[in-house]
């Protein structure tokens, strides 16, 4: 009884602290910070938190070899500052919000395997530090250590990860130089920075067993306060890790019709040379699509991305792992969307898919 009524509390003030991070802001809220064109990052800090912003997230997404064959996994932290005065000393006031969604793709499962987590900063329970990356909420985390290398651990009654992602590449400016356009004004952009090419070690238990585990991953940190336009109203998103050393990111924002209205990413080389894309040299087309027997959603699960390169155009015709990738978030306030492990003939990735079950609402 006592631990049904302790998660009965806790689900209640999870509800209070959704019913914050998904209310609009005032016209006479608080002033966000805005995302501008010119501003160097810096490192390490601006592996850390933004909190003057209003979103921000650190996506990690990478493959896993195990004894038993081939995994995806996914981690994600995200920030939210509520629209709620950030003056107000009481240590119960949901100023800052953190979020974490994981992940674990696995073939003989045939769907995704996930779990999600949501608190309010404080309490020695939830927080994103300022100074690198050192988000935590309860015993999952994601931290960057004094010798670069990142350590990310999260634990279900399903599954548990306990990884660790050495870079093997400097960090990747988005954009122009870390300045990452979502539409066409100034407004509707983010502050974006990855790092592809992550070599992971490390351990998961699945199933009553626990072993060792190796492989690559990739890690976004995104933060904004607009984003989007307010017309848009999902997109997709890539990231791959070429197998020659290169790396290439691709996105498409979508209306509410599925017609693109912006488009963008990058391409570096394995010798480092970066090629920023233009709204013009990103193209998505689906190849075939997957029908949800949860949601009724239809996810266009296998497409060919197209991209222009000072080399010539390229091709990558996006596979899933399996189809049924679909991640259910609307417990902690998101929305359900398809993240998946993929490949293509020349290396490994994510495809993110938003927006397809219902128009994304994000600030």
């Amino acid at each position: 009884m006592l631990r049904r009524m302790t998660r009965c509390i806790a689900l209640a003030l999870l509800m209070i602290a959704s019913a914050f991070a998904q209310t609009p802001a005032r016209a006479d809220g608080p002033a966000y910070a805005q995302v501008l064109p010119n501003k160097a990052l810096t490192f390490p800090v601006d592996y850390g938190a933004h909190p003057d912003f209003r979103t921000e997230w650190w996506y990690v997404t990478g493959w896993l070899q195990t004894p038993d064959g081939p995994r995806g996994f996914q981690i994600t932290f995200f920030r939210s500052r509520p629209d709620v005065e950030q003056g107000n000393p009481s240590a119960f006031s949901p100023k800052q919000i953190i979020l974490a969604h994981v992940a674990l793709s696995d073939p003989k499962v045939g769907k995704l395997m996930q779990d999600q987590r949501m608190a309010r900063q404080g309490f020695g329970l939830a927080n994103a530090a300022t100074n690198d990356t050192s988000v935590m909420l309860g015993d999952w985390h994601l931290v960057r250590g004094t010798d670069g290398a990142f350590s990310a651990q999260a634990d279900t009654s399903e599954f548990g990860l306990k990884l660790r992602l050495q870079p093997t590449q400097p960090v990747l400016l988005q954009g122009d130089r870390g300045y990452s356009t979502k539409g066409a004004t100034a407004a509707e952009a983010s502050y974006y920075c990855s790092v592809p090419h992550l070599t992971v070690s490390g351990s998961i238990r699945q199933a009553g067993r626990t072993a060792a585990v190796s492989g690559e991953a990739w890690l976004d940190h995104e933060w904004s306060s607009n984003f989007l336009a307010t017309r848009s109203a999902g997109w997709d998103w890539t990231g791959l890790n070429l197998d020659d050393g290169s790396s290439l990111t691709a996105f498409q924002v979508r209306d509410v019709a599925g017609k693109p209205i912006w488009a963008g990413g990058s391409y570096r080389s394995a010798s480092g040379a970066l090629f920023n894309l233009q709204r013009e040299d990103v193209s998505f087309s689906t190849r075939r699509s997957w029908l949800s027997p949860r949601t009724g959603t239809t996810y266009p699960v296998v497409q060919t991305l197209t991209v222009k390169l000072p080399s010539g155009s390229r091709q990558f015709t996006l596979t899933p792992m399996f189809d049924d990738q679909e991640l259910d978030s609307r417990a902690t306030g998101g929305p359900v969307y398809w993240e998946g492990a993929v490949q293509t003939s020349s290396g490994k990735g994510y495809l993110e898919l938003v927006g397809y079950s219902a128009a994304i609402k994000l600030p």
